[in-house]
This record gives structure tokens, sequence and C-alpha cells, in this order.
């Protein structure tokens, strides 16, 4: 991989050239040479060398998902780990963790292994989730020392809550000896029930149940008070309530080993969009009110939100395009998670803080940095450029996205990794 990107702006926080005009030339996967435009002469071009004009776009280190579920193996129907890659590398992704949520569930060592195997050396660099408990039950532990010695790099139940108390105790300390990151997903399935929808005044106008905050906020004081309890590190996985933040940020300041995410949906799209009972908006977490959003950009502002996901959840249209109350949940995400950020108003170095680097903090992996001298692994996107997001720019197997057919703001143009470049647009 050779280049010679001219005129760029970096965005990287843990880089001397943050947010500086640069050349930057990449030779044989590695950055060889990096000039700061301010304090001097950029780089000249060799010859027959391939040259990116930067001008008004950013260079990040590549953005990672920590929260992306595949069908592969067992509904490769929806998504299976190439087309799942493909739309991760054009979103800008050059990792990518995969839950363990499959048929089979990735639950031991061989099923790790499938997913290594397919994957090694290619442009997005693919991450085992392993399950916490066997058949995602919620009942018996899995065999988390066999899949964290084959590869895994945190465990999760995925989309679903781990409901015993003592399971969930057992189940920290377990992965806390491991040095494993153990992810849960809030929700009080007893307080939740059968409700689809978030629980407001929106919720009484379109004549369904709704799922209180409570239910998540419970949730969450559980996994805090067993954090606390054990000294254990705890993930929660899609915070989507204002009362969320809060109990996540006082547990910080009190020296709780806690972290979170949010899904890039729950940052733009709001309850008010479900008036027409779109089942493309049904997620879960369900879509919250206007201050929930605030709270939420609040939280990730003062480092409450470790990390932005894309909470890909690829369907076939037969579980998807039906009546809402049947519909299943979830949104492709993959490819515009970097719309939906410049559209919540983050800027560049809080977009690399939140997609590139904390992830990868969490899971304990190399944080790529954009410097002389570093493997080249990164992202360029132009912030202002529009694309349309359609069937021919899809690359997931799976269209349950409400942004497609939709110019959107936010265009990815080169992702490198792995000595391997891919231009989009």
């Amino acid at each position: 991989m050779n280049l010679l990107i001219k005129g760029i702006t970096i965005a990287d926080p843990n880089s001397p050239l943050n947010q500086k005009k640069c050349d930057v030339r990449v030779t044989d996967g590695m950055i060889a040479e990096v000039t700061d435009l301010d304090l001097g002469q950029g780089i000249a071009a060799g010859d027959g060398e391939p040259v990116f004009e930067g001008a008004g776009a950013v260079l990040s280190p590549g953005f990672f998902d920590l929260n992306c579920a595949v069908g592969d193996p067992g509904y490769e129907i929806r998504e299976d780990l190439s087309t799942a890659v493909a739309a991760a590398a054009a979103g800008g992704f050059t990792g990518l963790a995969v839950l363990p949520d499959t048929n089979p569930p990735v639950q031991s060592k061989a099923q790790v292994e499938y997913i290594l195997n397919r994957v090694r050396g290619g442009l997005v660099s693919v991450y085992p989730v392993g399950a916490v408990s066997q058949g995602l039950g919620g009942k018996e532990l899995a065999e988390m020392y066999d899949m964290k010695q084959a590869g895994a790099v945190a465990f999760s139940d995925a989309g679903r809550p781990v409901a015993d108390d003592g399971f969930m105790s057992r189940a920290l300390q377990y992965a806390q000896g491991l040095g494993g990151l153990l992810m849960s997903y809030p929700e009080n399935s007893a307080i939740a029930g059968k409700s689809q929808v978030n629980e407001s005044s929106t919720s009484v106008l379109l004549g369904m149940k709704g799922i209180p905050a409570l239910a998540e906020e419970m949730h969450i004081s559980r996994d805090i008070f067993l954090a606390r309890y054990h000294d254990a590190p705890v993930h929660i996985s899609t915070v989507s309530t204002a009362g969320a933040v809060e109990l996540i940020r006082k547990a910080k300041q009190e020296g709780v080993k806690v972290s979170c995410d949010v899904a890039a949906h729950h940052l733009v799209f709001t309850e008010d969009l479900l008036n027409d009972f779109d089942s493309n908006y049904k997620v879960k977490p369900p879509l919250r009110g206007r201050a929930d959003i605030q709270a939420l950009l609040a939280g990730l502002t003062d480092g409450t939100i470790d990390a932005v996901v894309s909470q890909h959840r690829p369907k076939e249209k037969e579980v998807k395009v039906v009546e809402f109350d049947i519909a299943a949940y979830g949104i492709i995400g993959l490819q515009t998670v970097l719309p939906l950020l410049l559209s919540a108003g983050l800027d560049a170095v809080t977009i690399a803080d939140k997609l590139s680097v904390n992830p990868r903090r969490l899971l304990g992996l190399k944080v790529p940095v954009v410097a002389e001298g570093e493997e080249a692994d990164f992202v360029v996107y132009d912030p202002a450029k529009t694309w349309m997001y359609d069937s021919g720019s899809n690359y997931s197997k799976s269209s349950n996205s409400p942004l497609l057919n939709q110019v959107l703001t936010g265009k990815v143009m080169l992702v490198g990794n792995h000595k391997k470049l891919q231009a989009y647009g």
C-alpha cells in the first residue's frame, strides 16, 4: 500500500499532529512521512506515486465497532462475514467486534476459531465476542476461558439481558479473572415486558404499551452494584436514557469500573419518528425523547459515554417489512454511523475518540496512531460530501434501514489497513 495524501486534516487525539493540515506518505503499509503544512513545504510526489488530494477531508485512525451482529453461522441470509466486512469498510471501519448471537451461538473455542479463520488478513480486522452463557440463556457459563485463549476479545449475551443476579455476579468474577471485558445489555425484562416503544406521551398516542426508562436504569444499577462489590469492570451496551447517563456518570466519579457505549441512531432519531409505524425505526433499546438525546450528547462530551457503536442488526424482509407489532428489532448501521454522528454535531476529534480510540482501548487492543513510523490503519472521509445511500451503495445483504434511498452527508473516501487500501467514490 503506497499512497501520498495531500493537504489532509488529521483528527487523532493521540497524535502530535491532531487538527493539523498535513501531507502524509504511506509506504508498504507504514506511515513513512508526515509534514505539517503550517511549518514547511509539502511532500513532493515521487514518479508514479499515487496521490490523493485531501483538501476538506479528514484522516483518522480506522473506526472500530464494538457492537455488530452478523448472521454467520446460521443466519447467512441476513448477513455473512464477507458482506459484513464489506459494509464495515465502506463505513470507515477497520476493526469489528462481532456478537455471538448466531446459530449456534459463539460459545466455544471452535466457534471463535471459525470466525477468525474466515476473515484473517482482510481489510477489516474481525474480533469475535464470546457468549457469557450457554445458548445465551443466562443460566450456565459458556466456555469463556477457552474462547479467550482462542481469541475472543470480550463476552456478551448480545441483545439478551442477563436477568439472574447471582449468575451475573459469577460471570463478572470469572471474566475478571480472565482479563476479559463483560458487556451487558441493560434491560429489566420483568419491567419492560412485551412493550416495544418508549413509554411516553407518544406511546399513549400510538396506542401501544411503552418500555419505561426504569427498565434500563434498574438493570444498569444492578450491574453497577455488582461491579463495585467485586471491583470488576463491566461495560454497558447501548445506553439510551438520561437517567442511565447520570447513573454511569455518578458511578465513574465514585471509582466504579464501568464503561458504556451508545448507538449512533440514538443520538439522532427520536420516538416521534414512529408516528407512521415505520418498522425500520423499531430498535431496542427503543427510540427515546429529545431530552434523552441531549443527555446522551452531554455524556459523550464529558466522557461518561466512552464509545459510539453501529448496533448493526441485519434482518431479512420477511421479519421486518411487516406490521410494527410483529416486526423484528434492529437496523443496519455500519455505513451510516459517520453521517449520523455528523448530523448529531460531533466534531472530527470527538468522532475519532469515540469511534476509533476508545473502542480499542476498552478491549485492550493496540490503538492506531497517525504518526511517522506507525502502521497505516486509517480512514479518510469528507464531512461535507453528500452521497446517495441506496441498493447500489449498500454493501449489506439486508436493507432494514430508515436511511435507505436518502442523500446523506459525510462520505468515506479511503480505508487502509493490513497493507490493503480501498477507495470509495
